[in-house]
């Protein structure tokens, strides 16, 4: 059964629906939501915090670029709206998407800007380690930690102290500073994902001499990252007005933007790895981190719940799992 009011399925003890339907993540939001209230963030916010953390060197910020329409959006910003001189940076672990490069290749050339790309099959292991013994960790929650501390580690190479990501209001909280990057595992959708996650990690991965430095949390991250240098991670989108049909026609037209052709949810840009995060999160909690986003924005009045159930069906199939685990030495029976 799925919430009434978001898209979150009943998922046990975490997710409970009421007598009427609705779950009690919408429940707790309606009781706090005159105390949350917010006018939002303003752009002149945005400007100050990036006069703040003006940068000294080379470059102004480094911007993480995964070839989908929110970080390509946040680049284009970057460059040509606040007139700054962004790195770009792409991490790939061996999973991006053709189609997803080539948006990158068009905008960083497109505007001029330098372009650092990182390929590492440092996570193939725990990738397929995941698979093998069947484990409940989230892949993207362990991909998360692996690249925002690789990211921080870059912007501390290049003494960059503004790192722009392309995350949506539904993706983070709406706040200045990043806390916990793009989810909390505080939250009650995210309790026994995290669990899953941390098991893993102390079960497969602390033992691992490969893996013998491998962060165990987001604050773990961010507390490594405070020692090297300030850094503070924001999101364009978080402070800018536009609906992201107005930038994507605009990334359209002035950088050759184009969705991909096969990609989940519908309408994004994720690695093929990602198909298989989908669907182990599927099968073990009835959902993924997508209807998490989908359901805040929902709440928050940016998405309506029609748009979020066509948005997340799915349109893969095991062939397709099969392909991309050959690369990981797993089959799906």
């Amino acid at each position: 059964m799925i919430c009434k009011r978001c898209v979150l399925p009943e998922s046990k003890p975490d997710i409970r629906l009421n007598e009427d339907g609705i779950c009690n993540v919408c429940v707790e939001y309606e009781k706090t939501k005159d105390d949350k209230e917010r006018t939002g963030n303003l752009e002149t916010e945005f400007v100050k915090i990036l006069r703040m953390y003006k940068s000294y060197g080379e470059y102004d910020c480094l911007v993480m670029c995964s070839g989908g329409k929110d970080s390509t959006a946040a680049l284009y910003y970057m460059k040509r709206r606040y007139k700054l001189n962004p790195l770009a940076f792409t991490f790939d672990h061996g999973f991006e998407t053709e189609d997803a490069m080539e948006n990158v290749k068009n905008a960083v050339e497109a505007l001029g800007v330098d372009f650092l790309y990182f390929k590492s099959d440092f996570m193939k292991d725990l990738f397929s380690k995941i698979l093998k013994t069947d484990s409940k960790a989230i892949v993207c929650h362990l991909c998360s930690l692996w690249y925002m501390d690789l990211t921080f580690k870059t912007a501390a190479r290049f003494n960059i102290p503004v790192i722009i990501a392309g995350w949506t209001k539904g993706q983070s909280k709406k706040q200045s500073l990043m806390s916990k990057c793009a989810c909390n595992i505080h939250e009650s959708e995210f309790v026994s994902m995290a669990k899953a996650t941390k098991e893993f990690l102390n079960e497969y991965v602390k033992n691992d001499p490969k893996y013998k430095d491998f962060p165990e949390t987001m604050e773990e991250v961010l507390v490594r990252a405070k020692k090297r240098q300030k850094c503070v991670v924001l999101s364009p989108h978080w402070f800018l007005p536009f609906d992201s049909e107005v930038y994507v026609e605009l990334i359209k037209k002035e950088l050759k933007w184009r969705f991909p052709r096969l990609s989940y949810p519908a309408q994004t840009t994720n690695c093929y790895l990602n198909f298989i995060s989908v669907h182990n999160s599927m099968k073990y909690f009835g959902y993924t981190h997508y209807h998490v986003e989908m359901s805040k924005l929902i709440r928050e009045g940016l998405l309506t719940r029609e748009e979020a159930v066509k948005n997340l069906e799915i349109n893969y199939d095991k062939e397709l799992l099969n392909k991309i685990a050959k690369n990981l030495n797993y089959v799906f029976e």
